[in-house]
């Protein structure tokens, strides 16, 4: 009688991840809403990008977490803190009244920054460090 070898599938190769570290929290109230897309023109509102990894983080545990990237690729993060918790940035006018950040810390102007500049490259496990900011 023959023994036929087991085959065996070939482990998935691991999902790559992103160390983000934040810093410039005003306070530790409410949350972060994270997002984390390779979409241009999903960039900063996740919401029109299926793909995107969203997820939020209480503010008190933002200073080091890790968000899976789907895979290896160009990626750009944006934050809001969520002070309120109400899962949306608050607005005074046409200024946000809840804090801010993008991968890459680029500058800001009027509005939110270009996906280019705030994008970069992930392959493998990458880390990222974003400097929250407060207009009000």
């Amino acid at each position: 009688m023959a023994i036929l070898p087991l085959l065996t599938a070939a482990a998935p190769p691991p999902t790559p991840s992103v160390e983000v570290s934040v810093s410039g929290l005003r306070n530790t109230k409410g949350q972060l809403l994270v997002c984390l897309t390779a979409n241009p023109k999903a960039f900063p509102d996740c919401s029109k990008d299926k793909a995107s990894v969203r997820m939020a983080v209480k503010a008190a545990n933002a200073g080091h977490f890790k968000v899976a990237a789907p895979a290896d690729g160009t990626y750009a993060i944006a934050v809001v803190h969520d002070e309120n918790s109400n899962n949306k940035m608050d607005m005074a006018l046409f200024m946000p009244k809840e804090g801010f950040g993008f991968s890459r810390n680029p500058t800001i102007g009027m509005g939110a920054p270009k996906f280019k500049s705030a994008s970069f490259a992930v392959t493998g496990d990458t880390r990222q460090t974003i400097k929250m900011k407060y207009m009000l």
